[in-house]
């Protein structure tokens, strides 16, 4: 029995009171020297939930008669509860009402015991009896003040409910209604949080000021650390000589980027040719990073802690300093650029044969963008079409080849969800000025496929060569959660062909074969979003499980090493295997490091997409504020039994509250996921045109409202004008209700 072991049994023991640490360190005889250690030992007892420290800081054993777990606490936005996500994914969530939080926070990792009674709703509930870990390093929070020289935070983050007292001496001379950034110095028994201002803002008000909040409460790093930025500042600023020796040298061949206008950071150069026997000769040249960043570099480990750039609105949180981003790493045209390449010979049925991986040095002949490529090709545009007409008949070629491409990711069953995307526009004050659907023309497409099919041929080449890597894995649905899908379809007379269970388990082309079944009718939208919602989220990992929605049995991410941390780690990982320096040891270590960094890469994409899907809401509401009162041409995008979202031309999305209608009294149908009048009859189900007027914006929430035009009456309009004079936390105990994004994160690949 190890010394763990002997701890736990003593505290279960029958003779044993709880005691405190001071108290267990002298019935244990453990040395004054090893109170650290013994200290360790009990958290890690607390973390797995086996015992609990009482309110009065005494160990407790988890009483045997009484059910525990752990999890996530995830309190409601708009209610005074939440639920705790179980470690344990197969058991059922347990509902936590505000009373019952002890001092737990939103998202803190919580030890819960179950109540022998389940609630009104006939969930499981229970008690917060300790928290396990801390979530919220940083809360973003508007001062107030309730009483005489107490300074309080409201969080922006609804999810949090506590108020936070901020001490005068620590409030850095923020004034009433400043957005501030501030630490918990203090959690009480009672719930109370006490914190320390770090950063002000700016005023609540200012559109500047909620960005930053969005940023921070995040925990998004802006500004880069002095040695990442002295080591940057020893780089070069051009390729030396002793760099190319041992690479192939691929200078004088027909190389270039296509990119979106506003691009600064070029990771990745395209190339191809007809090979004699007719095949095609595809060549991908990326950004070799990896030859500036190095392992265990200032650089390195700062890119590790980013994980990922982060594409905001009105900036770009680079995850490398902007000399190697826009500079050394990018590959600007006519200059001399350090590259990993790697060329397919893909057969005119779009399998790829053959390939070559190597180091190369590459000088881009054009920066070509998508806007001009897709004037050439589609439009044939006189101008462009001259002044590039030493690369149109590669261009012409490329359309042929990914066409080709695309064809076969689709007869192997790839998904191909069709989600429009928001291009938004800002001034020079970072304010949005236009908001519009982004067009992707066939130049876009030609990038997206050469880039999958580089991504696929590199991570089968490392998983047959055994090498220690990152995959990009998608997996199965779960079964639970495409039968619901396939329950869901029954509503509008689909279904799936053929039986679907644990020893049959669906495949992508069956998906597909829905979305071509739907395409272009009015049920389109409703059944692609349940579809996406019915599938896992892809994620990084050391063992490759295959991509699900590309039905590939391999893929990985190696074409953005400039703004992808698991991109830069398999150029490292792959230049050691072709160099010969992957020896038995260094396999050894790295299996530990790409498991390590495919976690944490993981995480931070969740964090980055969570960043620029709140800032792109915070954008369409900050947007459409100055439309109060205008009327707009929409569709129904969604129809729950709460109201029915639309969504305008331009992309922007809002809510038409049921309340709000008041022709008819409405009734939510889920047979066929529509609002049917009882008197009048009338239907409104996805897809629907409708004409609507803007009600209310409420910038703190990101939500939009509208109401249906016949329903705008001035009575109509100034009942929102009271709703929004009121205090943000009035409507607390209110229903949630979830606004469906349809934000799709910005990826060029």
């Amino acid at each position: 029995m190890n010394r763990k072991e002997k701890i736990f049994a003593y505290i279960t023991s029958k003779e044993y009171i709880p005691l405190k640490l001071v108290e267990l360190m002298t019935v244990l005889d453990v040395p004054s020297e090893d109170k650290s250690a013994f200290s360790d030992i009990l958290d890690e007892l607390c973390a797995e939930g086996k015992i609990y420290i009482t309110k009065k800081e005494r160990y407790a054993m988890v009483s045997s008669y009484t059910s525990t777990v752990t999890g996530r606490l995830s309190c409601n936005a708009k209610g005074f509860f939440g639920f705790v996500i179980c470690d344990n994914a197969e058991e059922e969530d347990i509902f936590i009402s505000g009373d019952d939080m002890s001092d737990a926070l939103n998202n803190d990792k919580v030890l819960v015991r179950i109540d022998t009674d389940k609630n009104k709703s006939n969930h499981r509930q229970g008690h917060v009896i300790k928290v396990l870990e801390r979530y919220n390093k940083i809360i973003v929070g508007i001062i107030y003040k309730e009483k005489k020289d107490f300074l309080y935070v409201r969080p922006d983050n609804r999810q949090i409910y506590t108020k936070i007292s901020v001490p005068n001496e620590k409030s850095m001379n923020a004034g009433i209604g400043d957005r501030v950034a501030l630490n918990i110095i203090r959690y009480s028994e009672n719930g109370t949080v006490s914190g320390e201002v770090i950063s002000v803002l700016g005023e609540e008000k200012s559109l500047k000021s909620c960005i930053e909040g969005i940023i921070i409460s995040n925990d998004i790093s802006q500004e880069f650390n002095q040695e990442t930025l002295k080591e940057a500042g020893r780089i070069p600023d051009s390729v030396r000589e002793n760099q190319i020796v041992s690479r192939e040298d691929l200078r004088d061949m027909l190389i270039f980027t296509i990119d979106g206008d506003d691009a600064k950071d070029f990771d990745d150069a395209v190339s191809l040719t007809l090979a004699e026997n007719g095949n095609y000769y595809l060549g991908v040249h990326i950004a070799d990073v990896s030859e500036y960043v190095t392992d265990g570099s200032a650089l390195d480990n700062e890119a590790y802690a980013r994980g990922t750039s982060v594409y905001l609105a009105d900036r770009v949180i680079p995850m490398l300093p902007e000399k190697l981003s826009n500079g050394i790493c990018s590959l600007n045209p006519n200059v001399d650029r350090l590259t990993l390449s790697v060329f397919m010979e893909i057969s005119g049925n779009g399998t790829v044969v053959n390939h070559k991986l190597c180091k190369s040095v590459i000088c881009s002949k054009a920066r070509m963008t998508y806007n001009n490529v897709n004037l050439m090709l589609e439009e044939n545009n006189e101008e462009l079409c001259e002044k590039y007409k030493y690369m149109l008949p590669t261009l012409h070629l490329m359309e042929e080849l990914a066409k080709i491409l695309n064809n076969r990711r689709a007869k192997r069953g790839a998904i191909q969800f069709d989600f429009p995307e928001s291009s938004i526009k800002v001034n020079e004050e970072g304010e949005p000025v236009e908001i519009s659907k982004e067009v992707r023309g066939v130049s876009n497409k030609i990038i997206e496929e050469f880039m999958l099919t580089a991504n696929e041929t590199i991570a089968e080449y490392a998983f047959w060569s055994e090498i220690p890597f990152i995959y990009r894995n998608h997996e199965a649905p779960a079964l639970e959660k495409i039968t619901a899908f396939n329950d869901f379809l029954r509503h509008f007379g689909l279904s799936f062909k053929g039986k679907i269970d644990r020893d049959n388990p669906v495949h992508p082309k069956t998906l597909q074969q829905v979305l071509d079944c739907v395409s272009g009718t009015t049920e389109e939208r409703i059944i692609s979003y349940n579809m996406l919602h019915s599938l896992m989220k892809a994620q990084y990992s050391e063992e490759n499980l295959g991509h699900f929605g590309l039905a590939a049995k391999f893929y990985c991410h190696f074409t953005s090493p400039i703004r992808r941390y698991p991109d830069l780690a398999i150029h490292r990982l792959l230049k050691e295997f072709l160099d010969g320096r992957l020896t038995e040891n260094r396999a050894a270590y790295l299996k530990t490091y790409v498991s390590a960094a495919s976690r944490h890469s993981s995480d931070c994409e969740v964090n980055a997409e969570h960043t620029e899907r709140d800032v792109d809401d915070l954008m369409k509401t900050a947007y459409m504020s100055r439309f109060i009162g205008q009327s707009f041409d929409a569709n129904v995008a969604n129809v729950t039994n709460f109201g029915m979202f639309v969504e305008l031309e331009n992309t922007v999305e809002g809510l038409i509250r049921v309340e709000n209608m008041t022709d008819d009294y409405y009734e939510y149908n889920e047979m066929t996921n529509s609002l049917e009048g009882r008197r009048k009859k009338r239907v409104y189900t996805t897809g629907d045109p409708v004409r609507v007027v803007l009600a209310n914006t409420d910038i703190m929430l990101r939500q939009i409202d509208f109401v249906l035009e016949k329903d705008s009456s001035g009575a109509m309009l100034k009942k929102f004008d009271k709703t929004i004079k009121k205090e943000p936390y009035d409507n607390i105990k209110k229903t949630k209700i979830i606004k469906k994004s349809k934000y799709k994160r910005k990826n060029k690949r």
